[in-house]
C-alpha cells in the first residue's frame, strides 16, 4: 500500500542570517521538528539564496554524501583535499566526506545572487576516503524527461555516490505526462517542486512544495503549467 508525506513549501524551516536566505525541509541547525528528521537516507535539504561576494567559510563533515545543485548564479568550491572550482546552473556537485573533509563555499560573483540545493545523503559505506567531483549536465536533455543526475555507478548518467540512490531533474511542458519506475525495491521518492504546478498521481504540487512516496513500485506525473522543473530524488528508506 502506497504511503506519503507531504511537506508545502511554507512549512519548511527558515533562517535568515543576512547575507544568507535558507529554507530547511527537513531539521538543520536551529531548525528543529522530530517529524521532519530525514525521508529515508535524505537527511538534509536546503534551499540557499547567498548575498553577491558572500559564503560559507571552511567547515568539517564527516561520513555524509553532500550534493550541490546550482539553481541560479556561480558557487566557488575550496577544500583541504586539493579542489579549487565553481559550480554553476546545470552542474552538480558531490562531496563524499568520508573520513573527514573541510570546504567552504561562496558566491562567485560580487554583483549578484547564488541559488542553490544542498543535500545531505546518508552512504551505506562509513569513513571512505574523501572525494569530490561536478559535472556539467546537458540541460536540454531533460526537456519532457528525467534526465538522470546522480546514481550510485560510476558508469552511469550524472555523479555517483555511496548509496543506491538515484536523482532525477526534468522540465516539462504543460499537459506533459508521463511515469516515473523506481530503480530498487524498498527505495522511496522525494518530490521537490523548482517551479510550476505539478501532480504526482492525484497529490497537486507547486513551488517549493515537497512530497515523499515509498511501498510503490512507480508513479504517475502531470505537468500543470509550461516550464514546470521537478527534482525527484530516489532513496533507500531504511537507514
Amino acid at each position: 500500500m502506497e504511503n506519503s508525506v507531504l511537506h508545502r513549501a511554507n512549512t519548511r524551516g527558515h533562517a535568515h542570517h543576512g547575507w544568507l536566505n535558507s529554507y530547511h525541509s527537513f531539521s538543520f541547525s536551529s531548525y528543529y521538528n522530530p517529524e521532519r528528521m530525514n525521508f529515508g537516507v535524505l537527511r538534509v535539504l536546503n534551499d540557499d539564496t547567498v548575498d553577491a561576494g558572500m559564503g560559507f567559510g571552511a567547515h568539517p563533515h564527516r561520513n555524509m554524501e553532500i550534493v550541490s545543485i546550482p539553481l541560479e548564479g556561480a558557487l566557488e568550491h575550496q577544500d583541504n583535499i586539493g579542489n579549487v572550482t565553481t559550480i554553476r546552473h546545470g552542474d552538480i556537485q558531490v562531496m563524499s566526506a568520508g573520513t573527514g573533509v573541510q570546504h567552504s563555499e561562496y558566491n562567485h560573483r560580487k554583483d549578484s545572487l547564488v541559488k542553490f540545493l544542498q543535500i545531505w545523503i546518508i552512504p551505506n559505506q562509513q569513513n571512505v576516503t574523501p572525494r569530490y567531483d561536478q559535472q556539467t549536465l546537458k540541460i536540454a536533455d531533460r526537456h519532457n524527461r528525467f534526465q538522470q543526475i546522480l546514481s550510485p555507478s560510476e558508469s552511469d548518467e550524472g555523479v555517483w555516490i555511496y548509496q543506491d540512490a538515484w536523482f532525477h531533474l526534468g522540465r516539462f511542458d504543460k499537459d506533459f505526462k508521463t511515469l516515473y519506475t523506481l530503480k530498487k525495491e524498498g527505495n522511496g521518492v522525494y518530490v521537490f517542486v523548482l517551479n510550476g504546478n505539478i501532480a504526482i498521481n492525484q497529490q497537486e504540487l507547486s513551488d517549493r512544495d515537497g512530497y515523499g512516496l515509498w511501498d510503490i513500485s512507480s508513479f504517475d506525473f502531470t505537468a500543470h503549467s509550461q516550464d514546470a522543473e521537478v527534482l525527484l530524488m530516489e532513496v533507500p528508506m531504511s537507514l
